[in-house]
């Protein structure tokens, strides 16, 4: 089963939409900002990725520019950031890609094909 975590206004959402859909993969997209990913979500994906936490932040969204986040984030703990992010969609990378081969929050085709 694939998960599409993702915002219908964001463009790089709807080139990996796009992109799926020429797949033909069978995905549930799952919008991020009603169905904002939990805590707990966050941290599990963030072990199947093996990335590092901070990929799964949106450092180029107004919210996190407006709360100072780049300031505040190198002294917080992997769980204040994803409890952190758990409060807003906004504040997560989008998209991201939940398969049972691993995740991938950003779009790069040429990873989220190793997923599919």
């Amino acid at each position: 089963m694939i998960t599409f975590v993702c915002y219908d206004k964001c463009t790089t959402c709807q080139k990996a939409k796009k992109w799926l859909d020429e797949q033909g993969a069978a995905y549930t997209a799952r919008p991020i900002k009603e169905e904002n990913p939990t805590a707990a979500e966050l941290a599990d994906w963030q072990a199947r990725s093996g990335l590092a936490v901070k990929k799964f932040v949106n450092t180029s969204g107004l919210l996190y520019k407006s709360m100072g986040l780049k300031d505040k984030l190198p002294a917080m703990t992997d769980a204040e950031i994803f409890d952190l992010l758990a409060t807003d969609g906004m504040l997560v990378k989008r998209p991201i890609l939940v398969t049972d081969k691993g995740v991938f929050p950003g779009f790069k085709a040429e990873e989220w094909a190793k997923l599919l």
